[in-house]
């Protein structure tokens, strides 16, 4: 019985194998699996594809005489604007300037005085002519004299330049007690040769010294009789109208008082027409 069965799956399995349908499967081999296709393979892209997408996603550039004019707009705008606030702050300043000097109310009313050659002179003398105005006495030891150096200084400088008027200096005593006119006439004749010396009697030079607030106090008298007025030191601008325009103290150097006097001519309206 077993032997039976013994040739039965003997003779199944030499079949299975002798056929040719084995055979076929075996010739074959396995089964082939898909492979794989790498992505940079997949979806590869030409050089020269890949340069004409990168120049076409570049903006436009600008040609170079298109952002030179440009920059040379934008710069000059902020100048403008820049010169525009630098002038606005100027004016700013005048103005304030203008309501300071208003306010001091320097220089008002008129005066009687001697000069330095026995001429009565008034305040209307001055006018028509800008004015460097001085207080002091010839009897100074060194302030008035460096003074009006400095003062015969900035009118000699812009008296170099022919297309300004001419600057009239003044010089007024705080001390008629002793700087007669022969006083004075001699004094003046070592500055500035259109230098004109101002006297008069103790109520005149008050009454102007109080005009243009110019404080002045004499001192004791020494051994020799002599003595030292104390007093404000400042030269005064007046304009051809006669005003009270600006002033200088003793910091200010004579350059520095000709161009402060050639701005305010340049800029000077008469209000009288």
């Amino acid at each position: 019985m077993y032997m039976g069965v013994r040739c039965a799956c003997h003779r199944t399995f030499s079949s299975f194998f002798t056929s040719g349908a084995v055979w076929n499967a075996l010739s074959r081999g396995p089964p082939s699996i898909p492979r794989r296709v790498p992505p940079s393979k997949a979806f590869s892209i030409s050089p020269c594809h890949y340069q004409k997408q990168q120049s076409d996603s570049r903006p436009p550039s600008v040609p170079l005489r298109a952002r030179v004019a440009v920059s040379c707009i934008i710069g000059g705008a902020a100048l403008g604007i820049w010169l525009y606030l630098r002038w606005e702050k100027q004016e700013q300043q005048k103005l304030q300037r203008i309501q300071q000097l208003q306010t001091l109310a320097v220089g008002q009313g008129d005066f009687s005085l001697v000069d330095h050659t026995g001429q009565p002179r008034t305040k209307s003398f001055l006018r028509d002519n800008w004015v460097l105005l001085y207080f002091g006495f010839t009897h100074c030891p060194d302030i008035c004299p460096d003074e009006l150096e400095k003062l015969s200084s900035a009118v000699s400088l812009l008296d170099k330049d022919p297309a300004l008027p001419h600057v009239l200096p003044v010089f007024i005593t705080v001390d008629p007690e002793r700087d007669s006119v022969a006083a004075l006439a001699k004094y003046v004749s070592d500055f500035h040769p259109r230098l004109l010396g101002l006297t008069g009697s103790t109520e005149q030079v008050k009454e102007v010294a109080k005009a243009y607030r110019v404080y002045y106090s004499t001192g004791p008298k020494d051994e020799d009789n002599d003595y030292i007025v104390d007093h404000t030191i400042m030269i005064y601008l007046l304009n051809p109208d006669g005003l009270f325009t600006d002033y200088y103290s003793r910091g200010k150097t004579d350059q520095e008082i000709a161009d402060s006097v050639r701005r305010h001519m340049q800029t000077y309206t008469s209000i009288f027409g």
